[in-house]
């Protein structure tokens, strides 16, 4: 089987570039622009939860901004993935990213800590928040623009098949859910019920927790190298090979857009090296072709009868 050649550097490319892999530099504008609303929505949450005290508009303000930190987590985690492979690690850098994509879920888990705490200080305190048709115009708009940022980023991520897009869109969509809670908390305000006010912030913590157990979930899969693919699935395309014979010790794991695959193939003993060299090879870009993500496959050429 062909392996790939561990010569060159192995330092990551600028942080700011978009050149290289085209997925890589994809991603990354994706990431950036990403990065640039959630500031606009964390600022406009903050500064305006701040001015009214109310605890609920800071909770979310404090929640839009961890997701601009998880995109500049998401970024250097992409920008170390982005090294080619070298000595010490053959198989490449990938997992940097699937590392960022879990960064980005034990933040979810700290600012849902910080938000308890808060919520008991505020409840002991008995702040009662100030509620205007400003605070209302504020949460709509942010929540607008989370939606947008969402659906796209969720669509790059699916279309792309990147960890760290899917994981930061979770985050943002959880920002959406926190921003309802937020605008029940404000009308409860409203009408009389200050204490709804921390209530809604628990909330939001819990919403916070769901998403990072998501998050932690997911990339776990790559972390402990979970089967990417089904092997009956793939014994199927490699039985579709002339001279294979059977097809069996199929195991995949990897990230979901940089799989390793490698199994054992019994062709007949009269075949010759080179014969069973093209063949390897003919599996190895069947296998390609059929599966999406597929990174390098390493096949075992075994004479039939082979035990």
């Amino acid at each position: 089987m062909r392996r790939l050649a561990l010569q060159g550097s192995s330092t990551p490319g600028n942080l700011f570039s978009v050149g290289g892999d085209p997925r890589a530099r994809e991603v990354r504008v994706v990431l950036w622009a990403v990065l640039a609303l959630n500031l606009l929505v964390a600022f406009a949450k903050l500064f305006y939860g701040l001015m009214t005290g109310s605890l609920g508009m800071q909770a979310d303000g404090f929640h839009s901004l961890f997701d601009g930190v998880s995109n500049v987590v998401g970024l250097i985690g992409l920008w170390l993935a982005s090294a080619p492979p070298c000595d010490e690690h053959p198989y490449g850098h990938k997992k940097y990213e699937t590392l960022a994509a879990a960064a980005i879920g034990g933040m979810l888990a700290a600012t849902c800590v910080y938000l308890l705490w808060n919520s008991y200080a505020h409840w002991q305190g008995a702040v009662r928040p100030e509620v205007t048709a400003v605070s209302f115009g504020v949460m709509v708009a942010t929540m607008a623009i989370n939606y947008g940022v969402m659906r796209w980023e969720r669509r790059k991520g699916k279309e792309l098949r990147s960890e760290i897009l899917v994981a930061d869109s979770e985050h943002t969509g959880s920002d959406i859910l926190t921003s309802f809670s937020v605008l029940a908390g404000l009308a409860a305000v409203r009408l009389g019920y200050p204490i709804m006010d921390p209530i809604v912030a628990v909330v939001i913590a819990a919403i916070i927790a769901k998403t990072a157990v998501s998050v932690l979930s997911e990339t776990s899969r790559s972390l402990t190298d979970t089967a990417r693919l089904d092997p009956e699935e793939i014994r199927a395309v490699v039985l579709q090979n002339e001279g294979v014979l059977d097809c069996h010790e199929i195991r995949t794991r990897g990230l979901p857009s940089h799989i390793f695959v490698d199994l054992s193939v019994h062709v007949s003993a009269g075949m010759s090296v080179a014969d069973a060299h093209a063949l390897a090879h003919g599996v190895e870009h069947s296998i390609k072709r059929c599966f999406d993500g597929v990174a390098e496959v390493i096949v075992h050429v075994e004479p039939d009868g082979h035990s």
